[in-house]
């Protein structure tokens, strides 16, 4: 039986593939991490560096079986709750945030953050330098307040990146999310 699983290393707050081969196998099943010094690899280009992952992602493909993920100081096995309390720490609303993270690559798309568009995510159809992301993602509470001056902005910003301004709301115990997409229109 081949083992498939990559391992990282836990360092801070990041996650790190060190071997080059794993790396560049991860990222190609889904555009994961980003190698170090490459800002914007092209699809299928081979990179010469480590990978690194954003602990949304590393608890991602440790839950798919794909990632290994061990202490970078005494090489031990660092556990799911571990990760979690550590994003829990890091992400406003981590178990919101990755409950769309989740909902969104299992359902085929790539996900990454949307910080420069003012969002949680950005979402691609296919991946970055094959299509550009057609939609920004917010996530929020069913009783989080969004006031017109939010949602104009939201929108006037999506519109001048071309995208779809999306709001994700979790339903809270019972895994469902609706997403409230928004259209813009001319009057």
């Amino acid at each position: 039986m081949i083992d498939l699983k990559t391992i990282g290393n836990l360092v801070g707050s990041r996650i790190i593939v060190w071997d080059i081969n794993e790396a560049n196998r991860l990222y190609r099943l889904g555009f994961y991490g980003k190698p170090v010094g490459i800002p914007k690899p092209k699809p299928g280009q081979e990179f010469q560096a480590p990978l690194t992952l954003d602990i949304m992602e590393a608890i991602y493909l440790q839950e798919k079986g794909l990632l290994e993920i061990r202490s970078q100081k005494d090489g031990k096995l660092v556990k799911k709750k571990t990760l979690l309390e550590k994003a829990a720490k890091l992400y406003n609303n981590f178990e919101k945030s990755y409950m769309i993270y989740k909902d969104l690559r299992d359902k085929g798309y790539v996900v990454t953050p949307g910080i420069k568009f003012g969002s949680d995510f950005a979402v691609y159809e296919r991946g970055p330098g094959i299509d550009h992301a057609p939609f920004i993602i917010s996530v929020k509470s069913k009783k989080d307040s969004m006031g017109p001056f939010e949602i104009v902005r939201a929108g006037r910003l999506a519109t001048t990146v071309r995208k779809q301004f999306i709001i994700a709301c979790p339903k809270n115990g019972r895994g469902k999310i609706d997403y409230l997409i928004f259209k813009w229109f001319k009057a």
